[in-house]
Order: C-alpha cells, then structure tokens, then sequence
C-alpha cells in the first residue's frame, strides 16, 4: 500500500460524496427539459441537503435504537461500497477486499435496516413500504448476482478491479454473455435505485410508494443521510456499471494524474449514463406492484441467458 493509492482512494470517496447530488440535480434537470417544464438549479440537491441538516429531528416516543441508527448505517454502508469500487483506479488499497459478493451484501445490510426501521414505529405505511421492499429484493438481488456472475466467468475472477483490467485490455468485449448481462444490469438498477418504472422517487402517493414509505418517519438530519445515501447509491451504480461494462479510462496504476484524468472520463460517462436513464424514465410509466415480478424476472432470465450463452457459444 502506497501513499499514491490512499489518496487516490480518499479522492474516490470524497468524489462519490461530493457528486452524487449533482449527478441527481442532472438527472432531474434533463427529466424537466424532456418533459417542457422549467427546472430547478442544478445544485438545488446540495439546497435540500443543507435545508434538513439545519432542522430538528422528532423522533416517536416507540422509536428503538434501530431507527436512530439506521440513517447512520445506510450511509456508511454506501460510503464503504464506493471504497471498494474502482471509479478512478483498479490500484485501491481494497482491491484484494473488493469482491462482487460483498459489494452485494453492503447494499442488502442497507435495505434490511431501512426495512425495520420502516417497521420499528408500528405505521401502516412503514410496514407497508418495507414488505414491499423486502418484495423487490427478493426478485432484484438473485437476478443481480446472476448478472455479476456471467461478467465474473467472463473476466475469470470476482474481484472488481480484475475485472475492470480484463475489460481494459479488450480480451473480454464483444461476447453475447456480456450483452445479456448488461441489459440485465440496466434492469436491475432501475429497481436497486427506486427509478421508473418500479419506483416514482417523486411521488408521496401511498398506492404507489416503496422505498418513500420506510423513511416517512424520518426528519432533520436523519433524513439528509438517508436521501443523501440514496443519491451516491445511483452515482455509484452508474460507475459500477462502468466499471463492469465500459472501464476505458480508468487508471491501471496508482499515479495522482491518471486518476484525475480518470475522474474527468468518469464524470462524462456517467453524465451520459443520466441521459440514458432520463430516456428510460420518460418514456415509460411507472408500474403496478404485482407487475414488478414480471420486470425484475426478466431481468433475471437475461442474467441467466448471458451465463448460459458463456457456457454454450464461449
């Protein structure tokens, strides 16, 4: 471990912390321009953040340790996933550490305190939003291991930035396994980031709330963290897909000046990624509930399609 890694490794977290508000400030823009109605600034997240942060948190009298700590949790959680994903370098000191399995399991200890601090005041809502959450997991989660596990037998190796240096290199691109499970991938973010059409991040309505309905009770700062970890959880799903599927760019060496170039390409790639998502979401509509099974097993059977075509035509 190097000096030159734990900087980069600081600047990769600092990136994700500071950008990801402005990445949904993007996202949010582009949406209000695709549909012809104005738009808020684009550092208007950064406003909101700083709005909840200067307010009081009111807690219920039932609420235990588990909704206090939640917020807390959630965003540490998405801070570590974002140390183990190689946005700026493959050459992070938790390179050896940066297993796909892992990063999986970060986000589900995430959805499993969110889920019971949705249920721990005792609301309809809460319990509500949480059954329906732990629903869509169950779906998402199988079909996002499957997607990963296609790209690792693909690039032979579980290990994030092995992967990335593999996918540099050019010996793994162009392969009809890869083209399912990127479509795979596309599908299951949308439902791992709460987007249209499985989720409306928009909307308060309680027929169609999901992941809104587990953090109603939250306030002040609790609430910050929470919609803060939210926005660096759709940044870092657009690098993680970057890093899985388009890695040019991304330094393979611990050197300060590749990984400030690094971050520039990642800025436009994921720029561009909004672009693509705000297609996605315009063009679309949000679905019922019991038709997200149908949504999230497609996704599944792409993942399985692309690791079956490994198996068959690779």
């Amino acid at each position: 471990m190097t000096v030159n890694q734990i900087v980069m490794e600081c600047l990769q977290i600092a990136l994700l912390i500071a950008v990801a508000p402005l990445f949904v400030g993007w996202v949010r823009m582009l949406k209000c321009w695709a549909q012809s109605r104005s738009t808020a600034s684009l550092f208007q997240p950064y406003r909101d953040l700083l709005k909840l942060f200067s307010k009081d948190v009111i807690l219920a009298e039932n609420a235990s340790w588990i909704f206090r700590f939640t917020p807390y949790l959630v965003f540490g959680t998405v801070i570590l996933s974002g140390a183990v994903v190689p946005m700026l370098t493959t050459k992070l000191p938790l390179s050896p550490s940066a297993d796909v399995i892992v990063l999986v399991g970060l986000f589900a200890i995430a959805r499993f305190f969110t889920a019971l601090a949705g249920m721990d005041i005792g609301t309809a809502f809460g319990g509500m939003g949480s059954s329906r959450e732990m629903m869509v997991a169950s779906l998402a989660e199988p079909a996002m291991l499957m997607a990963i596990f296609t790209v690792s037998l693909v690039n032979q190796s579980t290990s994030l930035s092995h992967i990335a240096e593999v996918m540099y290199s050019g010996h793994a691109v162009l392969k009809p396994s890869l083209a399912f499970a990127f479509i795979a991938f596309i599908l299951i973010t949308l439902a791992e980031t709460g987007r249209i059409p499985v989720d409306n991040p928009s909307t308060h309505l309680e027929l169609t709330m999901l992941h809104e309905a587990m953090i109603l009770e939250y306030s002040g700062r609790h609430l910050a963290l929470i919609e803060w970890a939210g926005m660096m959880k759709l940044f870092l799903f657009m690098a993680l897909g970057s890093a899985l599927f388009v890695p040019w760019g991304i330094a393979r060496s611990d050197s300060l000046l590749m990984g400030l170039m690094a971050g520039v390409l990642l800025l436009l790639k994921v720029g561009a990624s909004g672009v693509v998502l705000v297609l996605i979401e315009t063009g679309l509509a949000k679905m019922r509930l019991f038709r997200l099974t149908e949504f999230l097993g497609s996704a599944f059977l792409m993942a399985t399609l692309g690791m079956l075509s490994f198996f068959i035509l690779e």
